[in-house]
């Protein structure tokens, strides 16, 4: 039996997706029944369960050969940073209570990186929570997600432009959330081994200029892309519904990643998907 959190989103469908096609036993933790309905028709257990609910999560976990897991955020948070924090310790408490002996933990590129890495600094801190508590512990480094892409679709239909923090002819790494989530089903399956780290990238790198013109070919009109200064992450962040903080900590990521100060610890193990962005982006358009 392996246990999957987040399989309301994108990562955690698609490890539950991947678990039950290979005919592995699957409970998902989710908020309410109701959201768990979905998941019980297709052959899965069902638990009701929220990290803010420690003995409910141990219940959850218990008995489990694995668990995947995730911190989803809430960026509407005044104090961002630490309640992810808080959250990073609700889960290392059920994983101890509940002696799961394998956790796969989505974490992010950057995730051994200390400081002035914005939002990635929450992700560290559960590598380092998780690590201390947890029998077998394998850490996914993800880079950027081709499904960020999926907010700026709309603006590329009606304008013709795709809006980007990225310079758009820098090539970074990119991956689809299909292959995140895939990635952690494999390892759930394959076990434990004391403490691994798997960092994940797409089949190439990419351009923000070439997502424009790769989206460009599937809406069948021309898509250029549009940067933005480092000076309207925040705004833009705020008008999204984050608070100040999190908007913040977007700004200092962004720097960062612009000034070549994050990426990956070990880039000569890097683990490769094979989603291409024009399939991603076709799915999402």
């Amino acid at each position: 039996m392996f246990v999957v959190l987040g399989a309301t989103g994108h990562t955690g469908a698609v490890v539950a997706e991947t678990l039950l096609a290979r005919q592995q036993a699957v409970r998902v933790v989710v908020r309410s029944a109701e959201k768990g309905a979905a998941w019980k028709a297709k052959g899965a257990e069902v638990a009701v369960a929220s990290l803010e609910d420690v003995p409910a999560m141990t219940k959850a976990l218990t008995g489990a050969a694995g668990v995947y897991l995730l911190v989803p955020p809430n960026y509407g948070a005044t104090a961002w940073l630490a309640e992810q924090r808080q959250r990073m310790d609700q889960a290392a408490q059920a994983v101890k209570a509940s002696g799961v002996p394998h956790v796969v933990f989505l974490s992010s590129v950057g995730g051994h990186i200390a400081e002035g890495t914005g939002p990635i600094r929450a992700a560290r801190y559960g590598e380092q929570v998780l690590g201390a508590v947890a029998n077998n512990l394998t850490i996914l480094r993800p880079c950027y997600f081709m499904d960020n892409w999926a907010p700026g679709i709309g603006m590329a239909k009606s304008q013709g432009l795709l809006p980007t923090f990225i310079a758009p002819t820098a090539k970074v790494p990119m991956i689809s959330t299909r292959d995140i989530g895939r990635a952690g089903a494999e390892r759930l399956m394959a076990g434990g081994k004391g403490k691994q780290i798997v960092e994940l990238a797409g089949p190439e790198e990419y351009s923000p200029a070439e997502a424009a013109a790769a989206l460009g070919q599937i809406l069948g009109k021309s898509v250029s892309a549009q940067h933005a200064p480092l000076t309207a992450v925040v705004p833009t962040f705020t008008s999204f519904g984050f608070s100040k903080e999190a908007a913040t900590l977007f700004e200092e990521m962004y720097a960062a990643f612009a000034k070549g100060a994050i990426g990956y610890e070990h880039p000569e193990q890097l683990v490769r998907g094979t989603v291409k962005l024009t399939d991603a982006l076709r799915a999402m358009a």
